[in-house]
């Protein structure tokens, strides 16, 4: 049995499906069922998510592979970032161990450390350790930005693509290796077949700045707009008083907009999805595809 964290996220539809297909028994955490669509009909659900623990014993009985896809970029009403990502992957690690699961993959972020400059990227690197430091056969994954056509944050930038110029917090200069959550689930479902307690780096084939993937979007939807270059601290102060002012279903927080200013790149470039037989498609061509 395999428990999945994370199961209604970019990565995780696409890795359900996979699953779902073969089949492979599978077991669900998740808040509200209904976001599973029809695939609900197909798993086993456990109902809870990563700020209520006391799901977790449910959740992991007779499992023996747990991928913990699940986390979360911005604070919510019940946990912050740190407790959703840091805190709650070491309890699930802890109760894995106490119901005997054998196998724990974990999503990271590439590039995450303690040192980063980002809340999201230092509580991964956290987790990365309670993974590592457990009894269990842990695999860590590290993929560079992952992307799908539709999902919240290019929906995102095609609206604000409406404008006469398009806003890009910061330079816009840091660089990531963007990789299709499609090829992204290809891997994760190879790497369940091989030996765990191998780490793995995903990256696309192709090294961007943020500029640049921006640039890609706009040329798949057709729209030709410059980029306006918005300073750090305006970027800051602006979305720290729309939080404070729209609660915690603003379409962008801080948090979220300082991610962009972490590269996640790798000198391995495709290689580790390669590995796993998977060739990543360029970002230009999956968008290209789907408009």
């Amino acid at each position: 049995m395999i428990l999945l964290t994370g199961a209604t996220g970019t990565v995780g539809t696409a890795l359900l499906r996979r699953l779902t297909a073969e089949p492979r028994p599978v077991r669900c955490l998740v808040r509200d069922p209904r976001r599973l669509g029809d695939q609900r009909v197909r798993v086993q659900i456990a109902l809870g998510d990563l700020a209520d623990p006391p799901s977790f014993r449910n959740a992991l009985r007779g499992v023996d592979t747990v991928v913990h896809l699940a986390a979360a970029i911005r604070d919510q009403p019940r946990a912050s970032i740190e407790e959703l990502n840091a805190i709650a992957t070491l309890r699930l690690v802890r109760a894995a161990e106490r119901a005997g699961a054998r196998r724990f993959v974990f999503f990271s972020a590439m590039g995450a450390s303690h040192h980063s400059r980002t809340r999201f990227f230092r509580a991964k690197a956290l987790a990365v350790e309670a993974v590592r430091s457990s009894r269990l056969e842990a695999t860590v994954v590290s993929p560079s930005l992952i992307y799908a056509p539709g999902d919240p944050w290019l929906t995102l930038l095609e609206r604000l693509s409406y404008l006469p110029a398009v806003p890009v917090s910061g330079s816009g200069d840091a660089a990531f290796q963007p990789i299709w959550s499609e090829d992204v689930a290809d891997c994760v479902l190879a790497s369940l077949d091989g030996v765990g307690g191998v780490d793995v780096e995903l990256a696309g084939p192709q090294t961007l700045s943020y500029d640049g993937i921006v640039r890609v979007l706009l040329r798949s939807i057709g729209r030709r707009r410059r980029l306006l270059h918005l300073p750090l601290p305006v970027v800051r102060a602006s979305l720290r008083l729309l939080r404070l002012a729209g609660g915690p279903h603003v379409f962008a927080t801080w948090d979220e907009a300082e991610l962009m200013e972490e590269p996640m790149t790798t000198s391995r470039g495709s290689a580790g999805a390669e590995a796993l037989g998977v060739s990543p498609l360029p970002m230009a061509r999956v968008l290209g595809n789907a408009s």
